[in-house]
């Protein structure tokens, strides 16, 4: 009984990006987290201990995100995709969407989507 879950809009403040004033300053990205896995186990429990910990994934991400200074949105992508791979181990797999708002002033955001599986 394959299920997908994970966190929409997750807001987290960090420097990325590439300019010398990009650097100097926070800024604010959101992600979309979707994580696929057998939800058998917590649909017959009705147990926390049995599902995954949606405030974890938002604490792991977000510590990630902060302390790594990224240049790059890819690269925080597949670095955020591998260490949730890592931290939960009943994924088969998972999809993240990063969009950085001030990117590009005439957009309302840039982005990159990433999936990786087991």
């Amino acid at each position: 009984m394959t299920g997908t879950t994970g966190l929409k809009h997750l807001q987290v403040d960090c420097i990325i990006g590439i300019y010398p004033h990009e650097r100097a300053a926070t800024q604010t990205v959101y992600l979309d987290i979707e994580l696929d896995y057998d939800f058998a186990a917590p649909a017959a429990s009705d147990a926390i201990a049995d599902a995954v910990d949606y405030d974890g994934i938002a604490a792991g991400v977000t510590r990630l995100l902060q302390e790594s200074r990224f240049q790059l949105i890819e690269t925080m992508a597949e670095r955020a995709a591998a260490q949730l791979l890592a931290d939960v181990p009943v994924a088969t797999a998972v999809r993240i969407e990063v969009r950085k708002p001030a990117a590009v002033p005439a957009a309302q955001c840039s982005f990159v989507r990433v999936e990786r599986r087991r």
